[in-house]
């Protein structure tokens, strides 16, 4: 619960873009910097804030950017222009990051045979937020406009860290080390651990792709043969809902020594989701399915990657969550930019296309680590 209300923080404005667009009166493309800020915000503050877990009590620390989060949605809720706006939604970006301080905390705590489960289980409650989060505003946003959903969201954040307070329990940090001596072993274990970057890259890819569709998804609806407004956009997150809840599962099939494979099967289904999209997307069955494929591929891909990193040495675990999240949202953010250069150049064949690019990269990482593998 915790980690998918914090993480639905990141995907708030996406239904929203249309309204914001016509409120500050942007380009579409201008526009479009409102996720890909945040994406990369997000990055930036997973990998310069979560390797904090490994350093201090992590209850302190969750708590702390619980209320950072809070302020920053306040100050985009009373942006006055698309500038202010700009720049609160990094800064939304880089303070929520909470649900990547839970995961490797649930990983910590979990017995090792059991880990991909309860790995797969936060990761699920992570999704269903992120895709709830788009059906909340695209509601709240066509009812009451896209601050109220920046008002709330701010709200949300306090009464969730005044809950923890009092039901978190307290751990130590598992290192005593200065804090840039911290934030150079990132660099160490890209270095040191291929798994790591394969996993990092291919999440990334993946990632993309499903940014690409969802931030533009709100610009095809808008248009014939549509003519939806935001609240069609974000009701579309409870189709996802269907993909999403297949976590706990394939973390169970991560668990019987298969993630690689589990990893190559949700770019292949993320990959079917576009095809079906680029075939079918101006037709509403078309959208709905591929929604389901989009969010079953991507979820896979995700606690597949999470499965392989936790399996490496548990007093890593924030700082390898750091380094794959940062990749991750990484590639939101490209998946974000290049799905609005696609919108502009070649409409919603132009978004398939950059998305359907990604995957062939997230593919390449995916047979040369299985080739590798084969040949030890």
């Amino acid at each position: 619960m915790t980690s998918g209300a914090a993480a639905a923080n990141l995907y708030y404005n996406q239904p929203l873009l249309a309204i914001i667009q016509r409120s500050f009166h942007a380009p579409g493309h201008a526009t479009g910097l409102i996720p890909m800020l945040t994406q990369i915000g997000y990055a930036v503050g997973i990998f310069l804030l979560v390797p904090l877990g490994d350093l201090m009590e992590r209850r302190r620390l969750i708590l702390t950017m619980l209320v950072l989060t809070a302020i920053a949605l306040a100050v985009a809720a009373v942006s006055l222009n698309l500038a202010w706006l700009l720049v609160a939604s990094l800064a939304i970006g880089i303070t929520t990051i909470v649900a990547q301080l839970i995961v490797p905390f649930a990983a910590q705590l979990a017995k090792p045979e059991e880990r991909g489960k309860i790995v797969g289980m936060v990761m699920s409650g992570l999704l269903i937020g992120i895709l709830l989060a788009r059906t909340v505003s695209g509601f709240v946003g066509a009812t009451l406009g896209w601050r109220a959903m920046y008002w709330l969201a701010s709200g949300l954040m306090i009464v969730l860290a005044l809950t923890l307070s009092r039901i978190l329990p307290k751990s130590q940090p598992s290192l005593q080390i200065p804090y840039l001596h911290l934030i150079g072993s990132l660099f160490e274990l890209m270095q040191q651990q291929p798994k790591l970057r394969e996993a990092s890259l291919a999440g990334a890819m993946s990632f993309g792709a499903f940014s690409a569709f969802w931030s533009t998804l709100v610009f095809l609806l808008a248009q014939p043969p549509y003519h939806y407004g935001s609240e069609v956009t974000g009701a579309f997150g409870l189709v996802g809902v269907v993909g999403a809840a297949v976590a706990p599962l394939v973390g169970r099939l991560a668990d019987q020594g298969k993630p690689k494979l589990t990893v190559g099967l949700g770019l292949l289904i993320t990959t079917l989701s576009f095809v079906v999209f680029w075939v079918f997307g101006s037709q509403l069955v078309g959208l709905i399915v591929g929604v389901i494929l989009l969010d079953l591929g991507v979820q896979t891909t995700m606690v597949s990657n999470q499965a392989i990193i936790y399996s490496l040495p548990s007093e890593f675990h924030s700082r390898l969550n750091a380094v794959y999240i940062t990749f991750y949202f990484m590639g939101g953010a490209l998946g974000s930019f290049l799905g609005a250069y696609g919108w502009s150049h070649w409409q919603w064949h132009g978004v398939c296309g950059m998305a359907l690019m990604m995957l062939g990269v997230g593919f390449t990482t995916f047979f040369k680590s299985h080739a590798k593998a084969q040949r030890r």
